[in-house]
């Protein structure tokens, strides 16, 4: 009859089964967090891109078109060409920004690293 008087507070098995409860809420939390991350949900549309850094010399684009992701990283260097003069953006006071397009007539070819334009 010793047995049944023996207290359970010493039953070392009680506090493995308590870091198991602990163990699963974290992964139940873990798991609503990797749900509710909106990069899965931009992830899971057709045409995504993603800019990390914009502006800087470390700058990555992730670009998904259907089933085919491709990574693109800026090596820190301007890019140079040749090209026709779209139109003009402007920042506005409340951050957005404006594009007016060039009419067809007003078009000429920008070089783009020295900025001359050329007719």
């Amino acid at each position: 009859m010793k047995f049944l008087q023996e207290s359970d507070n010493d039953d070392p098995i009680l506090s493995v089964v308590n870091l198991i409860d602990v163990f699963l809420v974290i992964i139940a939390a873990l798991l609503i967090t990797i749900a509710q991350n909106p990069l899965m949900a931009a992830m899971s549309k057709q045409d995504v891109t993603v800019v990390t850094d914009a502006g800087k010399e470390n700058m990555e684009m992730l670009v998904k078109k259907g089933d085919k992701i491709e990574r693109f990283k800026a090596n820190g260097e301007s890019g140079e060409g040749e090209g026709a003069k779209a139109g003009v953006a402007y920042r506005m006071k409340d951050g957005t920004v404006v594009y007016v397009p060039e009419t067809t007539e007003a078009t000429e070819t920008v070089d783009a690293p020295t900025g001359e334009s050329k007719k």
